[in-house]
């Protein structure tokens, strides 16, 4: 589950620090695996990813700029089945702030991939 403080045009806005951690929690179980979009999109200065994976297992998700290179890893452990969140500060992983632009998120589960875009204004 997410902590909501507020909203953005019509949809609930996290407000918390955007550490790329999520909370432990997940919101439904037995859940197919899914990478959905962002939110809010574009954003500044966090957004929050939800994905859901069917089975319990190794996750990473992953933050790249459009050459592909590495920003950040947001997740590289073990989730049980379901759906979580994570949000994304706009920082590397040296805690520093990254450029405004589109990035690429990708999620790797159970043998599965998916990437979708995002893009950060300041």
């Amino acid at each position: 589950a997410v902590a909501v403080c507020g909203f953005m045009g019509s949809e609930e806005t996290d407000c918390g620090q955007g550490t790329g951690i999520d909370d432990g929690t997940p919101s439904t179980v037995a859940s197919p695996f899914h990478l959905a979009q962002n939110h809010p999109n574009p954003f500044n200065p966090s957004t929050l990813i939800e994905f859901s994976i069917p089975v319990a297992g190794p996750v990473q998700l992953k933050v790249f700029d459009v050459r592909g290179r590495l920003v950040r890893n947001l997740v590289n452990r073990t989730y049980d089945a379901g759906t979580w969140s994570v949000s994304w500060d706009g920082r590397d992983d040296g805690g520093r702030s990254v450029a405004s632009g589109t990035y690429l998120y990708e999620l790797r589960a159970d043998g599965e991939r998916k990437v979708r875009k995002m893009g950060l204004l300041k």
